[in-house]
């Protein structure tokens, strides 16, 4: 582990701090890119416009010429919290825009019965419901096969996705879709290419409202209050763990206004309600490590009906229901994740005796293992061992399913690609991002050895010796005129997530007192700066020298109604 502290550029700093910004928050921000106290502008009049977007316009066109003859729609979503959130946008958007009742309804794959996208099979399925226009969220720019079966049924297709197309033969092919609706298409030019599936699809709405306008449908000043729909947008944001770039950061922050202000939907203040959380004081955290989970469990290990119900309902009583609903279903999946985990390691211990001889890149496979968490558990291990990981499960259809997480420096669905190609027939189908991806191998009996093999033979060209040791970015010193209440309701006022890290500091201290608590966790008491402070390692047992130095969050523990500042230990070296 090497604790790496950021660069802050002085000058920009001070400008920061000169336009108002606080003195530690214009010091945070500098680190982190921030150039002028105009970036920190989220209005809404600063999201980049869906007139950038490609296809977004003819996205419009399609849908109010869909909204007008009340042609009947149907929305083809994922099983995940974007997949989710996006359909629960298109849903309700589409309501708002003027659909008739009745007219808009959705289908959602069974991870384990239909696989992902938009497959020949989802089509056969939406047919039932007798749509005329077929449009998907979070999937579909590699559904090629689905795409022309649906067409050939006679159904218009959009297409809305934010992934990566397909490459066959080196080059990017897309599906032979009516729109395509995609900022990582060729020639499109809007600039936030890190956009989630669900602020893709409300790009597409700003689209079709701006259309429905043009031809009259409703005066500009009571056009439909799409912003509405942000609370939304922002989950699902951030649970899909997205680049927050600017305009991420913008419709996350106006979300959460939304949310802190108590303009929620029902499912949300549900969510909220049983993960024992408090709406007024909503971080992004809430939306990561609460809310978010409790909606992909659904995904992992029932169905993601539960969770598009939970986010679309108007019935607060409903709403109770199906979010007490996914809360059991997400303790089951930690029970389920607990176990793989323990085999995991178990897997490892065997393969690799000590750290020194973990190979440049893992891949785990049990006949226990479950097809819905094994994503999860891949993190869990790549965290454990800073190695791009993939974990295997046998699917119900008997093939077998990774899903994979990556380190800084290894672009996994590049390697794939790769893999693809110097052994054809390994792969059946794979795709995703750079930091997380899937596949599934084509040969059930053997295709595992071979994926392993593949896999450590292009993580040790790709990968050296200083790619693979665990580097933290640290903001340094936290000074103890900063070491407050306040400074922590700051920096919980900010909008922190993938690519622009929550503050993480970096101090000496000396260890005063330590034990264990739940078995599991290292309750300190240190003195930092002259004072002494209270502190916790979460998930680490081991103790602690007279004096480390830790890299750590602060966050307001209360107890009995009082509020003290904690440090939150993330490493010590």
């Amino acid at each position: 582990m090497i604790l790496h502290t950021r660069d802050v550029p002085p000058r920009v700093s001070f400008a920061l701090e000169q336009s108002g910004v606080h003195p530690l928050l214009a010091r945070l921000l500098a680190a982190r890119g921030v150039r002028s106290a105009d970036e920190l502008d989220d209005s809404l009049g600063r999201l980049l416009p869906p007139s950038a977007m490609k296809g977004a316009a003819e996205a419009g066109r399609l849908l109010a010429d869909a909204i007008q003859a009340q042609r009947r729609i149907c929305i083809v979503a994922d099983y995940d919290c974007d997949g989710a959130t996006a359909c629960a946008v298109a849903l309700r958007g589409l309501a708002l825009l003027g659909a008739a009742r009745g007219t808009v309804n959705y289908v959602v794959p069974d991870r384990a019965v239909h696989g992902y996208g938009l497959t020949p099979a989802i089509v056969d399925l939406a047919m039932q419901q007798q749509p005329q226009v077929l449009v998907t969220v979070d999937n579909g720019i590699a559904s090629h096969a689905g795409v022309a079966h649906a067409r050939a049924r006679g159904l218009q297709v959009l297409v809305t996705d934010h992934h990566l197309p397909a490459l066959i033969d080196g080059a990017i092919s897309l599906p032979d879709a009516d729109v395509i609706v995609n900022p990582n298409q060729p020639d499109c030019s809007f600039e936030s290419k890190a956009i989630a599936g669900v602020g893709v699809m409300f790009y597409v709405l700003l689209a079709t409202r701006a259309e429905l306008r043009q031809r009259g449908a409703f005066e500009a000043a009571a056009q439909p209050k799409l912003d509405t729909l942000l609370d939304l947008v922002a989950l699902g944001t951030v649970a899909d763990v997205v680049k927050l770039d600017a305009n991420n950061r913008r419709l996350v922050a106006q979300g959460l206004k939304r949310v802190r202000a108590g303009r929620l939907q029902p499912g949300l203040q549900a969510l909220f309600s049983v993960a024992g959380r408090e709406p007024s004081r909503a971080a992004g955290f809430d939306f990561g490590f609460a809310l978010g989970p409790r909606i992909n469990a659904a995904g992992r290990l029932s169905d993601m009906t539960l969770g598009i119900e939970c986010l679309v309902t108007d019935d607060a009583a409903r709403a109770g229901e199906l979010a007490a609903q996914l809360d059991a279903i997400n303790r089951e999946r930690r029970e389920v994740e607990a176990g793989m985990r323990d085999l995991a390691e178990l897997a490892l211990d065997r393969l690799m005796p000590d750290a020194a001889t973990a190979p440049s890149a893992v891949a785990l496979f049990d006949e226990s293992f479950h097809e819905g968490v094994v994503g999860i558990v891949a993190g869990r291990v790549k965290d454990r061992l800073h190695r791009p990981t993939f974990v295997f499960a046998r699917g119900a259809d008997g093939q077998l399913k990774g899903s994979g997480r990556s380190i800084p420096g290894f672009h996994l669905r590049d390697a794939l690609d790769l893999m693809a190609k110097r052994a054809p027939g390994l792969l059946l189908r794979f795709g995703g991002h750079a930091m997380a991806a899937g596949c599934t191998l084509a040969d059930a009996a053997q295709g595992f050895e071979r994926f392993d093999e593949a896999l450590r033979q292009v993580a040790a060209e790709w990968l050296d010796a200083a790619t693979l040791t665990r580097t933290l970015r640290t903001d340094g010193p936290l000074a103890a005129e900063w070491f407050n209440p306040q400074t922590v309701a700051l920096l919980d006022a900010q909008v922190w997530g993938q690519g622009f890290e929550a503050p993480v500091f970096c101090d000496e201290v000396q260890v005063l007192q330590q034990r264990l608590v739940g078995e599991k966790h290292l309750k300190l008491r240190l003195r930092h700066a002259g004072q002494e402070r209270d502190a916790i390692w979460f998930s680490h047992a081991e103790p602690l020298p007279a004096t480390v130095r830790l890299a750590y969050r602060i966050n307001l523990d209360e107890w009995n109604g009082r509020q003290r500042v904690q440090m939150v230990v993330e490493a010590a070296v």
